[in-house]
């Protein structure tokens, strides 16, 4: 059965940077569409950006664009994302999820998640 972890959240100042990562054990990512989503306290879950299998087709949310990037290694079984120029409007716990198609519009096509990850953008 599939399992994914996030790691390297954590306390940045604004205009910082991170880089989280999602290992996957019990199975390959090959083949998984992987998501990002985030959730800030009172807040909804939003998809902030996925990855296809193939890793043709990346998405991002408007909020994040120019600013993150999604990219996977399929060799380490690990999907990152680099967080550049955070703001404090990022905080939020940030999940992995993989699936069968790369959308940030839903959670329904994700059929595996990871615990989530803090990440806290502050000065």
């Amino acid at each position: 059965q599939l399992q994914l972890v996030e790691s390297g959240g954590g306390l940045v100042q604004p205009g910082g940077s991170l880089r989280l990562s999602c290992a996957a054990s019990g199975s390959t990512l090959d083949y998984h569409a992987i998501g990002w989503f985030r959730q800030a306290p009172g807040k909804e879950r939003d998809g902030v950006s996925c990855i296809s299998g193939s890793g043709i087709s990346i998405n991002y949310a408007a909020s994040v664009k120019g600013r993150f990037t999604i990219s996977r290694d399929n060799a380490k079984n690990t999907v990152y994302l680099q967080m550049n120029n955070l703001k404090p409007e990022d905080t939020a716990v940030y999940y992995c999820a993989a699936g069968h198609r790369c959308t940030i519009y839903a959670a329904t096509p994700y059929s595996s998640w990871g615990q989530g990850t803090q990440v806290t953008v502050s000065s």
